[in-house]
Order: structure tokens, then C-alpha cells, then sequence
């Protein structure tokens, strides 16, 4: 008697078990189910977005600058007139938000692609003494902040590095086109070369301390909103 008791009990207690075993395969099931699920939609909200038209997704003003038909100069009083150019070079225009101000340019310039129309000349300030384009390649800016200062007028402060030496300088600009798909900025910015090293001066030629950098960009428009001016 008490063994088939006892059998019964066991019984019953693998009963409750399959029971038990049965119903937690039955949630991961349903959980596995479920995470397959939102992985379907998941992929399938990705690629509806990707279909979307880049003006759709673009959430933030998108410009590009054309090198071709923009030019970036310098000129420094001296003896003897000393003025040049760069001939290889990029700048962007980047933007987190419609608001101007939250705008960076940027640009890179190869420092041996200077000309100013005299092999001497090009040949000095590319050696150690000025730009040291062997150590330090590349000239930049970068803005770090933009303050509008009048109708189509602003102020860029920024990180400039020139012959491997960075410090802050400011860019005054100013934009023509504002409103429409394409103008020109033009800008300037004066910095003193011997903050920067170049102490020396060219054979038999006297130059001033002051340097003044000009630019003139060409820009287009690609997508994006339209910019939010202060003024």
C-alpha cells in the first residue's frame, strides 16, 4: 500500500514538473518570438529611411566649397613686394543646426604649394626658416567660434597652425548670396609670422612682422534646410 502510494506521488510530481518545463518553454518562445519581431520592424524602418530622398534626411544645412573658382592669398609689406598664393587646398563647411552660428569652416592648405611668382622667394618660404614644409606640411584653420556681426557680416575665432604651431586668430568675413543657392565669402586675417617662429628674413629683402591672409570661396548649396541669420 504505501509503495503504490509513494508511486503516485512521484506521479504526480513528474506531472507537475513536464508541466512546469512545458510552460517555460512556451515564454521563451513567445520572447524569442517577440525580439524577432522588432528585429523585422527595425530593419525594415532602416531601409524605408535610406529609400528617402537625401533632402528628406538631411536634417542640417549642407554647403561645399569649389577650390576652382576660389583663391586663398597672403600678402606681407617688405622691401620688396611679397605677395603669393596657394594653389592646393580644401575648405568645409559644416553645420549642427539651421543657426548660423553653430557653423565651422575649415581649412587645409599644403604649404608647398605656395607661388608668389619667384622660384627664390617660393624656395625660402618653404624651407625651415618660414613655413618648414618638410616637418610641417599642412597650414590650418579652424573656427571655433562664429559671432554675427551685421547683416552679412561675422567674426570667426579659431585654431590657426601654421609650421606646426597653433594658436587663436580671428577671421573677419563676409558672406555674398545670402539667402540663395550659391555666393562667395571673402574674408581676412592678420597674424604676427614671428609668433610662429618665422623670425628670419629673406637675402637682401626686409619684411614686416604682419602678415595678412585673404580668402575668397565659392560656395553651393547642396541640401539641408535654409540657414537661420541673426540679423
Amino acid at each position: 500500500m504505501k509503495e503504490r502510494t509513494l508511486g503516485l506521488v512521484m506521479s504526480e510530481l513528474a506531472n507537475v514538473t513536464a508541466a512546469k518545463k512545458s510552460s517555460l518553454s512556451w515564454r521563451r518562445q513567445r520572447v524569442v518570438s517577440r525580439w524577432i519581431g522588432f528585429a523585422r520592424l527595425a530593419i525594415l524602418l532602416t531601409f524605408a529611411a535610406s529609400m528617402l530622398p537625401s533632402s528628406v534626411r538631411a536634417q542640417v544645412p549642407t554647403y561645399e566649397v569649389t577650390p576652382e573658382d576660389s583663391s586663398i592669398k597672403f600678402d606681407v609689406e617688405s622691401s620688396v613686394p611679397i605677395k603669393g598664393t596657394f594653389s592646393q587646398w580644401t575648405a568645409m563647411m559644416t553645420f549642427k543646426s539651421a543657426d548660423v552660428t553653430t557653423g565651422v569652416l575649415e581649412i587645409k592648405i599644403q604649404a608647398d604649394s605656395v607661388d608668389t611668382g619667384s622660384g627664390m622667394k617660393n624656395g625660402k618660404l618653404k624651407g625651415k626658416d618660414f613655413f618648414d614644409v618638410k616637418r610641417a606640411p599642412q597650414i590650418t584653420f579652424v573656427s571655433t567660434k562664429v559671432v554675427q556681426t551685421g547683416e552679412d557680416t561675422f567674426e570667426l575665432d579659431g585654431d590657426f597652425t601654421i609650421r606646426g604651431v597653433t594658436k587663436k586668430e580671428q577671421l573677419a568675413l563676409k558672406v555674398n548670396g545670402k539667402g540663395t543657392g550659391s555666393g562667395f565669402i571673402t574674408g581676412t586675417m592678420a597674424f604676427d609670422r614671428k609668433d610662429y617662429g618665422m623670425n628670419s628674413n629673406i637675402p637682401f629683402i626686409k619684411i614686416a612682422n604682419r602678415v595678412e591672409v585673404n580668402v575668397d570661396l565659392k560656395w553651393k548649396k547642396v541640401g539641408g534646410p535654409p540657414l537661420v541669420f541673426q540679423k
